[in-house]
């Protein structure tokens, strides 16, 4: 019994002079993992820019390492212009291009590009809308007929406009009862407000109330060649591929597109939501706030401190909330930069119990990156990590399409993706501050719990969290200013 007070007490001895060793490091963190390699040159493949005359943008980048080549279109139209009422349309617009065309069945589309080894893809998102092909050199023409035809001419058939619905709503059901999802989506809201961004792709309501003409009336008004962007890349050189385009697309007449101007999102306030779940074991936890665009002159610096905060490289709240306090099993932080706005958001999950202690710890390390400079060493290894990985963002054709036409779509000079691993490496410690103390509001940050509610609401008064609303999971919301079912309506 002797020894292991012994023991113990070397243990606790040991332990302050870590703690007084680490008190006196002017630097982070106190050991350091092994050297990166030195960053190999990486130069971006030549590229060719071209608008016909109808209007759509057309990017050709020769990249002969492969005899493949991507074709990615880009429609300028996503969530955030679907109708009042039909949220959800821009993304069965999507779903459905690729289910049949005009001249093609949904089968016959899924027999074309596997008989010549290819993928074909359609998704959305909140600005956009994506068809995406990949083939080898050799299917070029054919592959680029098949984009061509879906994008042009979809069918939106009455029982493949069924099928995916009730797919959609069933998925819908399921997500509604998933912590994670429900935290997510009531961040976007509470951040966004009634902002387009604030709508989490429709609800069974809206979707239920999809038509066929919704689909058709807005497919003829949004896709269009004035609206779009086509990336080209791989094993083509820059005429052939402008040829190919002109020949699928370029008698396709230009159309006025309807103008959209989104109300602003809310200024920053802060406000607790906590979604009860009587029977979770955990909490889910997100906390952030509005941001800026993507097209902001700040993104860069800005995404680098919030990459400090819970991203590759450093992550503060993973090291405090797992490494020293193993209150969770990881947590991270990031930007989520759109067209017309942006936001950050940190998230994790705890046991019910320490609910209160990580939401405390997370919201500390906020004000903390605002307060204090961040270390020259923690910045340097952020910066590493971004510059060693920055190549495999550019390795293959359908890496470089989607990194070109990005650029394009958020009205950025493509000339920076090549001279993005410089960029980074300028970002100082002053700008990290600068760009915190302007983006973080530590006073304003928007917090969703999802949890058992009973369990921690005392916590989170002690924590220094005194005002909350609660909401039943099964009353959630978010088309209600309250978040809240009105008063008889069904869970």
């Amino acid at each position: 019994m002797m020894r292991v007070w012994r023991v113990a007490a070397r243990l606790l001895v040991a332990t302050a002079c870590v703690s007084l060793t680490y008190a006196q490091v002017a630097d982070w963190p106190s050991e350091r993992p092994p050297a990166p390699l030195a960053a190999r040159e990486v130069n971006f493949p030549p590229f060719s820019v071209r608008t016909l005359t109808n209007g759509l943008e057309v990017v050709a980048v020769a990249h002969h390492e492969q005899p493949a080549v991507t074709m990615r279109l880009l429609v300028r139209v996503g969530a955030a212009q679907d109708p009042d009422g039909r949220a959800g349309l821009a993304g069965q617009v999507a779903h459905l291009l690729d289910q049949g065309t005009t001249s093609r069945s949904a089968q016959e589309i899924a027999d074309q590009i596997d008989s010549i080894g290819g993928a074909l893809g359609t998704g959305s998102g909140s600005d956009l809308t994506s068809i995406s092909a990949v083939v080898m050199k050799d299917s070029f023409a054919v592959a680029m007929d098949l984009v061509g035809d879906v994008v042009r001419n979809p069918a939106f058939a009455p029982d493949e406009i069924d099928r995916q619905l009730e797919q959609a709503i069933s998925s819908l059901q399921v997500s509604q009862e998933d912590p994670g999802y429900v935290a997510s989506v009531l961040f976007d809201r509470l951040v966004y407000g009634f902002h387009p961004y604030g709508r989490a792709g429709g609800s069974s309501e809206s979707l239920t109330r999809i038509t066929r003409d919704d689909l058709r009336t807005f497919h003829e008004q949004y896709f269009v060649p004035n609206n779009m962007i086509l990336a080209i890349v791989g094993d083509v050189v820059a005429d052939e591929a402008f040829a190919a385009a002109e020949r699928v697309f370029g008698a396709w007449p230009r159309q006025d597109v309807p103008a959209w101007t989104p109300v602003d999102p809310p200024a920053p306030t802060r406000r607790v939501v906590v979604v009860d779940k009587p029977d979770a074991v955990q909490t889910e936890i997100r906390v952030g706030q509005l941001a800026i665009p993507r097209k902001h002159r700040d993104y860069l610096p800005f995404d680098v401190a919030v990459k400090i905060l819970g991203g590759e490289g450093a992550n503060r709240l993973h090291r405090v909330l797992r490494s020293e306090r193993g209150l969770t099993y990881g947590a991270e932080a990031d930007t989520q930069a759109l067209k017309f706005a942006g936001s950050f958001v940190a998230e994790t999950n705890t046991r019910t119990e320490t609910t209160a202690e990580t939401l405390r710890l997370a919201v500390d390390e906020f004000a903390k990156i605002q307060r204090q400079p961040v270390f020259p060493r923690e910045l340097a290894d952020v910066q590493a990590y971004l510059m060693g990985s920055f190549p495999l963002t550019i390795e293959t054709p359908n890496d470089i399409a989607t990194t070109v036409i990005n650029a394009v779509f958020y009205e950025l000079p493509i000339e920076e993706v090549g001279t993005y691993r410089e960029r980074v490496r300028r970002v100082t410690p002053a700008d990290i501050q600068r760009v915190a103390r302007l983006y973080i509001q530590p006073d304003r940050l928007s917090i969703v719990l999802v949890g058992d509610a009973a369990a921690f609401s005392a916590q989170l008064r002690a924590a220094g969290f005194p005002e909350f609303d609660v909401i039943p999971i099964a009353q959630l919301d978010l088309t209600s200013p309250t978040l809240r079912k009105a008063r008889g309506q069904a869970p």
